[in-house]
């Protein structure tokens, strides 16, 4: 990077720490302040996403109801990104020490070089991210979590959101996603969790579904309902050691487990 360009990112990133609205990782808490770690945005508006059906289904009482609404139905106006999403972009910028939102780290020499791999397209963030060199792309259900084609220590940074619960098999998904990291190397995820339970396997239950309630795909049934125990699947996978990157509690997280 030349000095007038590493000039012009530390300005960036101081503006990104002043007083106005208490922004930049540096300056906020552990409670969710109103800042998109996307876009840099801090105007929201919010919707309802759950419907009766599955409420009465997973048995959710009206305050988880509330904070999984507002997990996946508030929005930032600028970039569109939901609270999940704006918790993954937090935990990627954290892990690399930047002050300032992912779409200003992928503009620097690190950030535009790093290769990242993401099953699915990891909410919204795939708009900001599809333009590096180095970003893949692996589509599940079509593409195998469990058997990424992928070689070992290929990627710098493996990223999913909401899926894992609907891979049969997520510590062998974990495995694979741990396989194709470098040394040092991370997986960030965000699932859904229920932080008053205990995960729990769905098998021989009736099918279940997040997203659209009218478009039933087998493959998005859930498999696994997440709860406070969710990190200990990273041991289980060989990670070394686990990370919680909380964006505001208890509606939006994001778990980072480091090879």
């Amino acid at each position: 990077m030349t000095n007038l360009t590493s000039r012009a990112y530390t300005l960036i990133q101081r503006l990104f720490t002043k007083k106005k609205g208490r922004i930049g990782p540096a300056l906020v808490g552990p409670d969710y302040s109103g800042y998109c770690f996307v876009c840099g945005g801090q105007d929201f508006s919010s919707a309802v996403v759950l419907w009766q059906e599955l409420i009465d289904e997973w048995g959710i009482s009206p305050e988880e109801t509330e904070y999984i609404n507002r997990q996946q139905g508030t929005t930032c106006n600028r970039c569109h990104n939901n609270l999940r999403s704006i918790a993954l972009a937090k935990a990627i910028v954290t892990k690399y020490n930047f002050s300032g939102p992912l779409s200003y780290f992928l503009k620097t020499w690190l950030g535009k070089n790093l290769k990242i791999l993401s099953i699915n397209t990891a909410g919204g963030l795939h708009e900001i991210l599809k333009n590096l060199k180095n970003y893949q792309v692996a589509e599940y259900p079509e593409y195998d979590m469990t058997k990424l084609s992928f070689a070992d220590e290929t990627f710098d940074l493996v990223i999913h959101s909401d899926t894992l619960e609907h891979v049969p098999s997520p510590v062998l998904g974990l495995q694979e996603c741990r396989r194709v990291l470098i040394a040092k190397g991370s997986c960030i995820f965000t699932i859904p969790i229920i932080i008053g339970r205990l995960s729990a396997d769905r098998k021989g239950k009736k099918a279940s579904y997040h997203g659209n309630s009218a478009t039933l795909s087998n493959d998005w049934a859930v498999q696994t309902e997440y709860g406070a125990d969710a990190w200990t699947e990273g041991f289980h996978a060989g990670f070394s050691n686990v990370q919680i990157h909380c964006l505001e509690f208890p509606s939006a997280f994001a778990i980072q487990f480091n090879k």
